[in-house]
């Protein structure tokens, strides 16, 4: 039964709050009103009362009382019950009460009562004063005939004010809600409009500056994301296909080389070939498998793992190569992430400086304790790197130098690899200048207590 249109659910909240508001008020002002007439009625019978009584106690009593303005009767019983005067409407009727004074003194009392007409309640009034012939009492009796016609209105009048202004706050309430979520409908439909192949679309923006306003931009924000996330993984596809195809060809031509030319003399060379063609496809094809699981959104590994160590093993079978690894690695330095995603970051950086490298790479591996950081250093003494290019190299497939790196097995993915790495781990990879004019690679990862 509960409404799932979020404009009826505001509608009727608000119906009910405003109907439940004014009911309690209503109740107030009537409670408020009949509390103010019967004590003015009150007043009015006690004032009279209360000067009946200090005749009676003079002994200036008439056995006929005028009834005074707001009074409708008056009547002076003795002890015994017996009428002493009355006002001229009640001149021979009996006491309009059989109960007797317990004591002397002055007693007041009231009570709702019908002595005289029947048409009207009467609000009554009691004195009980001591006279020389004993203790008498007042009764004194005011009609509410206007309390009751002023609440009969009073209740007339919101009985029919109540329902418009509940049925007013409604009406208002869906017009305002309906003109509100006008936006919002827009964005929705224009939403559901968008498909992958239509990225490029982008839900309108009310100029109202409120939080739908806010909500437009930050869909179109998404928007924005996935276009560019489409962008990526269709140039992502377009160039493994490219980086995949050159191998394949030469793979194929040296295969069929073989075929067309049956010399044993030759196979060595295009099995030679072949084979590190084959290597080369199987590296790239491990690098896009690595590059497709640091793109989702699985967690992080979270083993502690020695970062020294890795370091250490990373570059100890590199020191018989032509650009040998000179290391500076400061012990038991641990962090949080996986063995086989660190020691790839450190092979990828020290793989880049050793392709460009002259003659000197370094690997440094310290601690920031300031910043709670572990930082690890890659650098070389080759030609660098422009600051122009300096975010360029961390692009899939970027080549800055595309025939030295294809000559040196070079797929450029290297540095994406080791930025995506870092990023995954809650570090970075940036590329700084090196003192020997080099690059500088240097990567911060967040240090983790052994």
């Amino acid at each position: 039964m509960w409404p799932r249109s979020v404009r009826a659910r505001a509608t009727l909240g608000a119906s009910a709050v405003v109907a439940l508001a004014l009911g309690a008020v209503s109740f107030a002002l009537l409670g408020l009103l009949h509390g103010n007439l019967m004590r003015s009625a009150q007043d009015d019978a006690e004032r009279q009362a209360m000067a009946t009584a200090a005749l009676a106690a003079g002994g200036r009593l008439d056995p006929v009382l005028p009834a005074g303005r707001g009074t409708d009767f008056l009547q002076v019983v003795d002890g015994g019950g017996r009428v002493l005067a009355a006002s001229p409407n009640l001149l021979g009727r009996p006491a309009v009460s059989g109960t007797r004074p317990g004591g002397p003194g002055t007693v007041r009392g009231a009570w709702n009562g019908r002595p005289v007409r029947g048409e009207h309640r009467q609000r009554v009034v009691q004195v009980t004063t001591a006279t020389a012939s004993g203790p008498v009492t007042v009764y004194a009796g005011t009609s509410l005939r206007q309390a009751d016609a002023a609440g009969d209105m009073i209740t007339a009048a919101l009985a029919v004010m109540v329902p418009l202004l509940v049925l007013t706050v409604a009406l208002v309430t869906w017009r305002v809600t309906g003109w509100a979520l006008r936006p919002v409908e827009a964005i929705r439909a224009e939403v559901a409009e968008i498909s992958e192949r239509d990225l490029h679309r982008r839900v309108p923006v009310p100029r109202s500056e409120d939080e739908v306003a806010r909500l437009a931009v930050t869909v179109n924000a998404t928007l924005d994301r996935l276009e560019a996330a489409g962008i990526r993984q269709r140039q992502f596809i377009a160039d493994a296909s490219h980086e995949l195809r050159s191998p394949i060809t030469v793979l194929r031509t040296q295969l069929e080389v073989a075929r067309a030319h049956p010399d044993p003399a030759l196979w060595g060379e295009l099995v030679s070939g072949a084979l590190e063609d084959t290597v080369r496809l199987q590296d790239l094809a491990a690098d896009l498998l690595l590059l497709a699981r640091l793109d989702t959104a699985e967690p992080a590994p979270a083993a502690v793992v020695d970062l020294t160590g890795v370091a250490r093993e990373a570059a100890r079978p590199r020191g018989g190569d032509r650009v040998p690894v000179e290391t500076e690695l400061a012990p038991d330095v641990t962090v949080r992430g996986s063995t086989l995603w660190l020691a790839r970051l450190v092979t990828n950086l020290l793989d880049n400086a050793q392709r460009h490298a002259a003659g000197r790479v370094s690997l440094v591996l310290r601690e920031d304790a300031a910043r709670d950081v572990v930082v690890l250093e890659v650098s070389d003494d080759g030609p660098g790197i422009a600051v122009a290019d300096r975010e360029r190299v961390f692009e899939r497939f970027t080549r800055l130098d595309d025939a030295r790196s294809r000559d040196a097995g070079g797929s450029g993915l290297g540095l994406a690899i080791a930025r995506d790495i870092a990023g995954s781990l809650g570090g970075s990879l940036a590329v700084h200048t090196a003192p020997a004019g080099g690059a500088r690679l240097v990567a911060t990862l967040p240090r983790m207590p052994a």
